[in-house]
């Protein structure tokens, strides 16, 4: 099994760095913040934990002149990440449930494509809670338990339609990843085993000590220029209103969420 990790870990790094490259939704992800807390104005530390070995994410926060270290767990990653970026002091070794920073010293914490991937969400969710500072941010991008594809793609295991199995044939699709076939999970050592609703989201936010909660549409920035723009506003601002139909749209995209800390 050692042998198959080792033989496609290149290719696996390859493919993780064309990833990166494609794109990096950082930009949209601090106009959503900056509706929350005035970014100007903030000390300008950001935690982003699981920056893999291409942390794209982090020479823009760099470039945006953020005081921005990474954080990662896996020896390889941490050592290529350094080698990629060309600052050692700008990528800790660490993992979610043990964060490398002091109490209330990072105004945003990301995680992106992280959370499903712990040992302990709640362990992760309480560290994140330590590290932020009173008023500030923590952004998770994590899986989505409700989110359909008329295909059955869930981007985490190559078989179809897996987020929506009972949790024991999950946990048998894990076994079977880990001890019988690698390619099942992308040869990832540590393959997505959590899957998450917006509501279980909040619940584990709130668990750990996060006061409010926001998704993507709760918080986007809807001043855009076109000719429809109006109809957007109405749209959007119809969907935020009405709770059942912002549950309803929640079911979609509850993946992405933004957890504040109460000053």
């Amino acid at each position: 099994m050692e042998e198959n990790y080792v033989r496609i870990k290149r290719k696996r790094h390859e493919d993780l760095a064309e990833s990166n490259r494609a794109v990096s939704g950082i930009g949209d992800i601090l106009k959503c913040i900056d509706r929350l807390i005035d970014l100007p104005c903030t000390p300008r530390t950001i935690a982003v934990v699981g920056c893999g070995p291409n942390p794209v994410t982090l020479v823009e926060l760099l470039k945006l002149n953020f005081d921005a270290i990474g954080v990662e767990p896996v020896e390889e990653s941490l050592q290529a990440a350094q080698k990629f970026l060309g600052d050692e002091s700008r990528i800790l070794h660490g993992t979610a449930e043990a964060l490398p920073f002091p109490k209330n010293s990072q105004c945003i914490v990301i995680m992106e494509s992280v959370l499903e991937h712990v040992d302990s969400p709640e362990k992760s969710l309480s560290e994140a809670y330590r590290v932020v500072e009173p008023g500030g941010v923590l952004f998770i991008r994590t899986t989505n338990r409700w989110c359909f594809s008329p295909l059955g793609r869930n981007f985490e295991f190559k078989v179809p339609f897996y987020n929506w199995f009972p949790q024991i044939v999950k946990e048998s699709y894990v076994f079977k990843h880990l001890h019988y076939k690698p390619s099942l999970a992308k040869y990832s050592p540590r393959p997505a085993v959590h899957w998450f609703t917006y509501p279980e989201l909040c619940s584990l936010g709130r668990q750990a000590g996060f006061a409010q909660f926001y998704s993507p549409m709760d918080i986007a920035n809807l001043d855009i220029g076109s000719a429809n723009a109006s109809l957007w506003k109405q749209l959007i601002d119809r969907l935020r209103r009405n709770p059942w139909l912002r549950a309803l749209n929640l079911t979609q995209i509850g993946g992405d969420i933004y957890m504040w800390k109460r000053k």
